[in-house]
């Protein structure tokens, strides 16, 4: 399954930036955009892991819970 990128805008809208088939090509790309980023910039740029765009996608969509609280 490849790696996506994603810059996510406000109001929830996605941009495919690029896609990879290893993590550590998608992580290296992925920090390269967010320290070209403005410190000011409201997007996110984000990688998910999924077996086509769409899932990624639905992913990207989904409410994540906190883990539970531990020991700080």
């Amino acid at each position: 399954m490849p790696y996506y990128i994603y810059r996510i805008k406000p109001f929830s809208q996605f941009e495919k930036v690029a896609e990879f088939g290893t993590f550590k090509e998608a992580s290296a790309q992925a920090k390269v955009l967010r320290a070209a980023q403005p410190t000011d910039m409201t997007e996110k740029i984000k990688i998910m892991f999924a077996e086509d765009e769409l899932q990624a996608e639905d992913l990207l969509c989904q409410v994540r819970t906190p883990g539970p609280k531990g020991d700080d």
